[in-house]
């Protein structure tokens, strides 16, 4: 008898995330889809329930807001109470915050959404794991980082600083990988395209404008493709990152093992 795979999707219930989960249910897997909105998780539960060509899969629901510490560790415990282990982990959630927008720990919401949830959940369900996969974002290449100042949005950007939270998750991969060697478990990280989301959309006459802009970028389900691939593909390597189906360098910005090294104690603060 051929074991159910349990696959995590946070940020499952649109875009990209949404797309991921409709393709490991359709190839049988049990999905956990993890959003902040309730009502628009069920909305996506009932979705991919309903969705035709399934092999079997199932998709179910944990609700927790991923800007706020305490919601992280709740979302964790759920993980941890219902999965006995979880095969794939896909790090979909993010946010492109275009005002500065503070959470109720201090911390720039895209930091915390982009960069902070993912490293916590990696660390407080690492007995559970076996793949991971965080999307990631060639914009990583327009990132900088003050660990100093970018965390608290100090030195926030409308357009920039969704690009540091994304060279701040390629920093702390490596380091997963080297952590996690000799456990059996594997992290990689990949650019799935340019797509249209909502990412990044001012409002207003801009947004209109980038709204249009974005009918000519990728459906969502071409760059969950690439995600999907990854999530099954073998592990005998760890720490890459893929562009697409590629694996590519990473850029100059993002080899800097001291900065990952601060990061990565700043992070852990949180995890005790």
């Amino acid at each position: 008898m051929v074991e159910t795979v349990t696959a995590v999707v946070t940020g499952a219930n649109r875009g990209i995330g949404f797309a991921v989960a409709t393709e490991l249910v359709r190839r049988g897997c049990r999905v956990v889809l993890v959003t902040r909105s309730r009502a628009r998780g069920e909305r996506a539960v009932a979705a991919l329930g309903a969705s035709p060509g399934g092999a079997g899969g199932s998709a179910e629901l944990v609700v927790g807001d991923l800007s706020v510490l305490s919601s992280i560790r709740g979302v964790a415990v759920e993980l941890d109470s219902r999965c006995g282990r979880i095969d794939v982990l896909v790090h979909n959630a993010g946010v492109w915050p275009t005002r500065l927008v503070r959470t109720e720990d201090g911390y720039e919401q895209s930091f915390a959404v982009n960069h902070l949830a993912p490293f916590l959940l990696n660390h407080l369900l690492e007995k559970r794991l076996g793949r991971v996969v965080q999307v990631s974002a060639g914009l990583y290449v327009k990132g900088r980082v003050d660990p100093d100042r970018t965390p608290r949005g100090e030195d926030f950007h409308w357009m920039r600083t969704y690009c540091d939270t994304k060279l701040a998750n390629l920093l702390t991969v490596p380091l997963f990988a080297r952590h996690w060697e000799n456990a059996g478990v594997t992290i990689d990280a990949v650019h799935p395209g340019v797509v249209r989301t909502g990412l990044g959309d001012p409002g207003g006459v801009n947004g209109l404008l980038l709204r249009v802009l974005k009918r000519r970028w990728d459906a969502p389900e071409a760059g969950a493709a690439p995600v999907v691939r990854l999530a099954f593909a073998p592990g005998e390597r760890s720490g890459r990152y893929f562009d697409g189906d590629r694996p590519v360098p990473l850029a100059p910005v993002a080899d800097d093992p001291a900065l990952a090294r601060r990061l990565w104690d700043q992070g852990m603060a949180h995890v005790a």
